[in-house]
């Protein structure tokens, strides 16, 4: 068989007052426009994972529209998530109308793939390493059909292949991704990532890791790396050997992991010696209110909210740039929450800083939760689900002031002047680590 791999990528905004603000002031959108133009790294395993007897092609759809013929295959298959579903049912609408079988997976189709199945011949849910060789097996034999279902067997990250990253043009790419870690046990709420996939936090070992670092310089000389991770340095212990077996291999890269990093000197002095340029850190809010409850499982957050501002200038001093990532839309914060997330920034001064709103994603306790309080705007508008627009009715703010909010707060954070601001308060930060360093003084 020849089997064309499909990822649906891109993010588009349906409020035009953002869309056009995020043209203006490029920040405003910038860490979400990153994400949906990363290769799609589940696909190039599932790659990696078929049998030499089947060919493979991989293939991005920024645009369905776009798409005038489609690829030449035995089999499509596609992953998605939510804000691009839409466009993945079309497409595979019209693989099926030629004869081709179709299957799709993804988070989104992990929570809904009944309604999947209107669109595609079978549907994995959850990890799809599980089931895959099942659905190559009735593929051949022409049997292909319904639900593989891969809830409930947790995929071993020691097992994973080094995926297929010569699939990839390295000239469309200016970073590359490799998963270290699959979930967070933190389990908050909305985070569809961790919920939804795995419920348990896996590690992948540190050899493997640096296998596929070794693949991606082979193709790609020395990208910039993404962590494809949710949060990379829950473990201290496994950070580390993380970081001593990645050292030597001279590449840049990005994660995201929490503030507890700001405890362990070490491990951010091994962070940043192996090539650590930036750690994206989900503050949410930074009201006790907004943070209280966020949480499935422990308020580790909210117990945390008083050490904000000494751990990004803590991780900052040690040359690590922060991405203080903030969820507009709480139950427990107010209209008020937007001046207190700029007071916030502009105190603490992360390099960067990330503004979505409350999404309730399908297949979360969240939806749930507000779908049976009848709190959704537009249920089953999938395409909503971009973090960009405002899909619920907020507890403690009308829906058109946490739109306004959601602009006005971009306008002031992503500003040239407020831009420059914080540049100029991390390159602050690491200039006084440095001297500590130099001088011996502690922390």
């Amino acid at each position: 068989m020849h089997i064309a791999l499909i990822a649906l990528s891109g993010v588009r905004a349906h409020n035009p007052e953002l869309t056009a603000l995020g043209l203006t002031l490029p920040g405003f959108v910038e860490r979400g426009k990153t994400v949906a133009s990363l290769p799609s790294l589940s696909l190039l395993t599932l790659a990696a994972l078929t049998p030499d007897e089947h060919d493979v092609s991989y293939h991005e759809v920024d645009d369905i529209t776009d798409v005038d013929e489609l690829p030449e295959c035995d089999l499509a298959a596609l992953s998605t998530y939510s804000a691009q579903v839409l466009d993945a049912y079309a497409l595979a609408d019209r693989f099926e109308a030629a004869g081709v079988p179709t299957v799709i997976g993804g988070p989104h189709v992990t929570a809904l793939p009944n309604a999947a199945l209107r669109h595609c011949t079978a549907v994995v849910a959850g990890e799809g390493e599980v089931v895959w060789s099942n659905v190559l097996a009735d593929a051949a034999a022409g049997s292909l059909g319904g639900i593989y279902d891969a809830r409930g067997h947790e995929y071993d990250l020691a097992e994973a292949p080094v995926p297929r990253f010569d699939l990839l043009e390295p000239d469309r790419y200016n970073r590359v991704t490799v998963q270290t870690t699959r979930g967070c046990p933190w389990q908050c709420e909305f985070c569809a990532g961790s919920i939804l996939l795995t419920h348990r936090y896996k590690r992948k070992p540190p050899a493997n890791v640096v296998r596929e670092l070794r693949s991606i310089k082979d193709v790609f000389g020395r990208p910039f790396v993404e962590f494809a991770d949710d949060n990379t340095f829950v473990g201290k212990a496994y950070g580390r050997a993380l970081m001593d077996a990645i050292g030597g291999e001279g590449l840049h890269w990005f994660t995201e992991t929490d503030i507890s990093i700001a405890e362990d000197d070490q491990l951010l002095a091994m962070m940043k010696a192996a090539g650590c340029a930036e750690v994206l850190i989900g503050f949410e809010s930074p009201t006790p209110s907004g943070l209280d409850g966020i949480e499935l499982t422990r308020n580790w957050k909210r117990q945390r909210l008083d050490r904000h501002t000494e751990a990004i200038q803590t991780i900052q001093e040690h040359g690590i740039a922060v991405n203080a990532c903030f969820v507009l839309g709480l139950d427990g914060d107010g209209p008020q929450v937007f001046d207190a997330v700029a007071a916030f920034v502009e105190r603490t001064h992360p390099f960067d800083v990330q503004i979505t709103v409350l999404t309730p994603f399908p297949g979360t306790p969240l939806y749930e939760r507000l779908l049976e309080a009848g709190r959704i705007l537009h249920p089953g508008d999938w395409s909503r689900c971009t973090l960009f627009d405002v899909n619920l009715r907020p507890a403690r703010m009308t829906v058109e002031e946490l739109e306004h909010g959601l602009v006005d707060l971009g306008r002031r954070l992503y500003s040239e002047e407020a831009t420059s601001r914080r540049r100029r308060g991390f390159k602050a930060d690491w200039r006084r680590g440095r001297n500590r360093a130099r001088s011996g003084s502690p922390a």
